[in-house]
């Protein structure tokens, strides 16, 4: 019974994140190109050096960082369709 209890505070404490030298839990997160948070798990595209590529904001030895998960980027920019102009059915007048 006393293994189980400590086993299962054992697994609190490393579900809850890094811990500080003054015991506080320490909120983990990356930042994008533009200093803006992505948290633990989100996958954005990154341009590093004219290369883009999917990168996932993991931990790594208590440090978050950027690891590439694909080779390139998903795009969802399309372009409009330019507009036809349209025919008018009504018949041609002679005279």
């Amino acid at each position: 019974m006393k293994r189980l209890l400590a086993l299962s505070l054992a697994l609190a404490g490393l579900s809850a994140g890094p811990v500080d030298a003054a015991g506080k839990t320490v909120d983990c997160y990356c930042t994008d190109t533009q200093g803006s948070r992505v948290e633990l798990g989100e996958q954005i595209c990154l341009t590093v050096g004219g290369r883009s590529f999917t990168a996932q904001c993991q931990m790594s030895l208590n440090v978050p960082m950027w690891r590439e998960i694909r080779p390139n980027c998903l795009s969802s920019s399309l372009l409009p369709r330019p507009v036809q102009p349209r025919q008018s059915s009504a018949p041609a007048s002679s005279g």
